[in-house]
């Protein structure tokens, strides 16, 4: 019978991945809830030692020495509280029981204003104050007297253990037994729970590989080893399909415990992840020598990372892209082809901006501090790309720099007529009208001076008709 016993707390022990210590002492729990439900009181601190190579086990009454005090006890050997219980009132004295309560309702009322003025700390003074009345009153359960305590144990002194062995009169009935299964259970679930949880709590902050198994009131369930973990919707990313018995990496935001044990919250979506992926994937990263300063990720679009180096024979972008570009397409494929683009950190804000525009090339940047704002200037062929599809370049880069970024083009605005005049040609255009108009005005001088030949040639013509016509003269 003890190798059965043997065998089945070491199988208990590799399936709930538990010490054989808790085991054991699931069992000595078990076991004192079963002697107190057949043999025992409600009044005795029990302690089973249990030794399961012999099956043998010996039961103990464990309490504290404390000092002498007066209580009232019922037939039971309960303690009386008289301050449960109520006095009967006349009616006579109803009035005064009236006055009374209003008054202490006063002063609660004060108190209650003279706390909210001053902060907690009289709540604080009061629990503590609760706790100290609750340290000194006596507990027959944990607690014996030092005079009944003598008669046991004569050399025995205060705060010490008096241990008495109790007999064990004879085998534990069923009710007993069925008792002590629902101990070990719960026992037993407690113990895997807290396992769980001082595990998955260490790992908080780090990648896990998981399975897909279902999908719950739009939560990913997801298979993680020795415990269930949660993807909510807002944790995936929207262009990624979860199909169950598909294995994926995933970041382990938070590890918290519920009425169902412990809760562990995985994500897909989180600037960590990729974080942790490019830590993973390259060894400047995880040596420091290649520093990752900020992440701005779009989940399954596009994401920016700046990175810069502490040495300066070091190339933070080239360290992280990899040859050929292969270090960069593994984080790529993991995360479902997703676009990253590496950028160099700069502690300018301005080259940083720029940078952080990329692929689009910009002119140049306005700084306003004051509403951490900034004006790229961008070429006319470069604005969509500066911009990009439904805004996402710019918007990335602002929350990579913390800037707010507003792209704005180099070239000036069209005139009324939509004719884009340059500045530094107006002068000239100005200058050429000028000269324009003083050669017009030079031409009709001219012509107002100048005689008219066609008027003196018809002149000419009528006075030489005129002299053939007249008669010579004898």
């Amino acid at each position: 019978m003890s190798k059965e016993v043997l065998q089945a707390i070491k199988a208990i022990c590799d399936e709930k991945h538990i010490s054989v210590e808790s085991v054991l002492a699931t069992i000595e729990q078990a076991l004192a809830a079963a002697y107190r439900k057949d043999f025992g009181n409600r009044m005795q601190n029990l302690k089973v030692d249990f030794n399961p190579e012999t099956m043998g086990m010996k039961v103990y009454d464990t309490k504290t020495v404390v000092e002498d005090q007066e209580l009232e006890l019922d037939e039971e050997g309960n303690v009386i509280n008289e301050d449960l219980v109520e006095p009967k009132i006349s009616k006579e004295d109803k009035p005064k029981k009236e006055a009374s309560d209003e008054a202490k309702s006063e002063k609660l009322t004060e108190k209650k204003e003279d706390k909210e003025t001053q902060g907690t700390l009289p709540v604080v003074q009061d629990e503590e104050s609760k706790d100290e009345e609750e340290e000194e009153r006596f507990n027959p359960k944990t607690q014996i007297m030092i005079t009944p305590a003598r008669e046991i144990k004569p050399d025995v002194e205060l705060g010490e253990e008096l241990v008495q062995e109790l007999l064990v009169p004879g085998e534990f009935g069923r009710m007993a037994a069925q008792t002590a299964k629902q101990v070990i259970i719960q026992r037993l679930r407690e113990a895997e729970r807290e396992v769980v949880f001082n595990e998955y709590k260490d790992k908080e902050g780090e990648l896990i590989n998981g399975t897909i198994q279902r999908m719950e009131a739009g939560n990913i369930i997801v298979d993680i080893g020795q415990a269930t973990a949660i993807m909510p919707p807002s944790e995936q990313v929207r262009t990624e399909h979860y199909s169950p018995g598909s294995q994926l990496r995933f970041f382990i935001k938070s590890v918290a415990t519920s009425s169902r044990g412990p809760e562990v919250v995985v994500s897909r979506a989180s600037r960590e992840l990729v974080y942790k992926l490019f830590e993973i994937e390259v060894p400047e990263i995880s040596d420091g020598a290649v520093e990752i300063k900020s992440i701005a990720r779009e989940p399954g679009s596009r994401s920016k990372i700046a990175v810069t180096a502490k040495d300066d024979n070091v190339d933070p972008v080239g360290s992280c892209v990899g040859q050929r570009g292969t270090r960069v397409q593994f984080i790529i494929n993991e995360l479902g082809g997703e676009k990253i683009d590496i950028i160099e950190w700069n502690k300018d804000d301005i080259a940083f901006i720029k940078n952080g525009l990329s692929p689009a090339k910009v002119i140049d940047v306005v700084l306003h501090a004051e509403s951490r704002t900034a004006e790229a200037m961008v070429a006319d062929d470069q604005f969509s790309l500066a911009i990009g599809k439904h805004g996402q370049n710019v918007r990335l880069a602002s929350s990579l720099t913390g800037w707010k970024i507003d792209i704005k083009p180099a070239t000036p605005a069209p005139d009324a007529e939509g004719v884009v005049v340059d500045d530094s040609a107006e002068d000239d255009i100005k200058e050429s009208k000028e000269s324009v108009e003083a050669s017009v005005s030079v031409d009709a001088e001219k012509k107002d001076k100048a005689p008219d030949t066609k008027k003196e040639k018809d002149t000419s013509k009528k006075d030489s008709a005129k002299a053939a016509d007249k008669p010579v003269s004898e």
